[in-house]
């Protein structure tokens, strides 16, 4: 594969992910609050100034709660193009789901109150 082909498929792959973040963000409002959480705790960082290892624990988890999010929002899609219909397997699916993006959250909040007693 030459330079030039391996440009246009990773700037028709960055296309695809940018089309997904854009579907997200109308779709799911859970996504937006999350990105408001994540530069409240930007913001936080800058003006508190806790250490390194903080920032960079908090910086992590911030995104990995997006990523969970943006995850959570796949499973979502995919079972309501499968069917509309109600089944306990669709609902274990999107319940794991959300429930892996509480327990991403959960992390995210252990991670500021270690960085809170740092401080102290």
């Amino acid at each position: 594969m030459s330079l030039a082909d391996e440009a246009r498929r990773l700037m028709r792959t960055a296309g695809y992910s940018l089309d997904g973040w854009r579907y997200a963000w109308r779709q799911e409002k859970s996504l937006r609050q999350w990105v408001v959480v994540n530069l409240a705790s930007a913001l936080a960082l800058l003006l508190l100034r806790p250490p390194l290892w903080a920032c960079a624990l908090l910086i992590v988890l911030g995104l990995l709660l997006l990523v969970m999010e943006l995850l959570n929002s796949a499973i979502e899609a995919t079972i309501d193009h499968i069917s509309t219909d109600r089944h306990p397997l669709a609902k274990a699916a999107k319940d794991a789901g959300s429930a892996a993006v509480a327990v991403t959250g959960l992390a995210f909040v252990a991670a500021w109150a270690f960085a809170l007693l740092a401080l102290c």
